[in-house]
């Protein structure tokens, strides 16, 4: 290989060779004036500046055309950035945007409630609960009973996420209108409103907290240590999970005390006392006609159309909030101190694709712009979803499609349930660890 190289500045050596990188950084990198070809690449010092020509290059002839590229500093530039890409992503890093700057991506008009449009999803719903349940007591044959069992279980489910939305006020800026739609949509499917709405803000003011947080928060290492091997097990081990709102209400989770049934819970402060009697009456009325209903129609019957559905129900609900906060293929920071803010709290919730599921229960499964903005109604939450991604970037963690049934959570309900057991007593961000002893008693039984 030819190491001279003539140039109007005379006959010069060529400089040391310096392979370009695939990948990374060079440790000591050629200087500025540094070139090479786009084959072998050569570096070739150019002419000072003490009166050398620095344009005019002759250069022996190669097998590839010459071309005089980038100086290396740029490629090592452009290096860095495509490695950037292939590096592991810090999900608890802080976010290169703020609120403002997703709420200015969300088209003005995604904010907008229409009490109208609320309210004929609620009588679409209300009309499918009726008619499900007058179709299976027509037909009743025990072929039937199953599958009404599970269509009118999800049909409560739906009707939950219409009380819901009334709770966060997405369903009209009328404050009357969404405490009565809430009342007679929640109360019907045994759930205290206000009581429930209002834990369930604090859910939201909080999600993210390791103590602060309200539903589905993680157990630090020394609570999880003090539970007995029972509590552990039922806390972690299909189906009992699934079952566990009722529970939930009345004692709310480990760690923490109160009921969502009683005005002088820890959950509420002096001036919401009413309201908490007023939903907790509403429960008892309802409580009390199913009870008038079963001497009715009889006890098994009501337990054939309410009863297993409202099973169903509880399913739904713990299934649908815990894979909304659990259960990604990368571990998801908690938050403590002064590590945790809104934004990175909502950050690490979780879309979900439900297939079939998504409009019948009112598009619940994109949940991160839902937490980011309650106020959203769920008839713009697709909407307003995609116009922040772009904003988002990788802090949005695209859900995996979901054939018509949303079978594939199932799998990542068990794996969750098997891995995410609690976090650790000390550092302001910290991940999800593993008990290996639960893990090895879930798989024995």
């Amino acid at each position: 290989m030819a190491t001279w190289v003539l140039s109007s500045c005379g006959l010069k050596p060529l400089a040391p060779i310096y392979p370009q990188p695939r990948t990374g950084f060079i440790s000591n990198p050629p200087k500025i004036g540094s070139l090479h070809t786009n084959t072998n690449p050569i570096a070739l010092n150019l002419c000072s500046s003490n009166g050398f020509s620095r344009t005019s290059l002759f250069v022996p002839k190669v097998s590839a055309p010459f071309k005089i590229v980038a100086p290396l500093e740029e490629e090592s530039e452009k290096d860095e950035i495509f490695n950037e890409g292939l590096e592991e992503f810090d999900y608890g890093a802080v976010p290169p945007f703020k609120l403002a700057d997703i709420r200015a991506a969300i088209p003005k008009h995604c904010w907008v409630k229409d009490p109208w449009k609320s309210m004929s999803y609620v009588v679409r719903d209300v009309v499918v609960v009726l008619g499900l349940a007058v179709a299976a007591a027509y037909v009743n044959h025990w072929l039937a009973w199953p599958l009404y069992w599970v269509a009118q279980g999800t049909m409560f489910w739906a009707l939950f996420v219409l009380g819901h939305d009334c709770g966060h006020g997405s369903f009209s800026n009328n404050p009357k209108l969404n405490s009565v739609v809430g009342h007679i949509l929640h109360s019907s499917i045994l759930v205290p409103y206000h009581g429930w709405r209002i834990s369930h803000r604090t859910h939201h003011q909080n999600h993210g907290h390791v103590e602060n947080d309200e539903s589905w928060h993680p157990l630090p290492e020394k609570m999880y240590k003090s539970l007995d091997i029972v509590t552990r097990l039922l806390r972690f081990t299909v189906p009992f999970p699934m079952l566990a709102y009722p529970f939930y209400l009345w004692g709310r989770s480990p760690g923490k005390t109160g009921s969502h049934f009683d005005p002088n819970s820890s959950l509420f402060v002096p001036n919401e006392r009413k309201d908490v009697i007023t939903s907790t009456i509403c429960w008892t009325t309802m409580a009390v006609l199913l009870v008038g209903m079963s001497f009715v129609l009889g006890p098994i019957q009501m337990l054939k159309l309410y009863g297993v559905p409202y099973w169903g129900f509880v399913m739904w609900l713990d299934f649908v909030t815990y894979l909304h906060h659990h259960g990604h293929e990368e571990k998801l920071p908690w938050y403590r101190g002064k590590e945790w803010s809104y934004l990175r709290g909502g950050l690490t919730t979780i879309d979900r694709d439900y297939g079939w599921i998504n409009n019948i229960h009112h598009d619940i499964g994109t949940h991160v712009i839902h937490h980011l903005f309650p106020q959203i109604p769920h008839y713009h939450l697709v909407e307003a979803t995609m116009a922040a991604k772009p904003v988002l970037g990788k802090y949005y963690r695209e859900p995996k499609k979901s054939s018509p049934l949303p079978v594939h959570l199932i799998e990542d309900l068990t794996k969750s349930l098997k891995q995410d057991h609690y976090v650790s007593d000390t550092g302001d961000i910290v991940y999800y660890q593993r008990d290996p002893e639960l893990s090895n008693s879930t798989e024995s039984t």
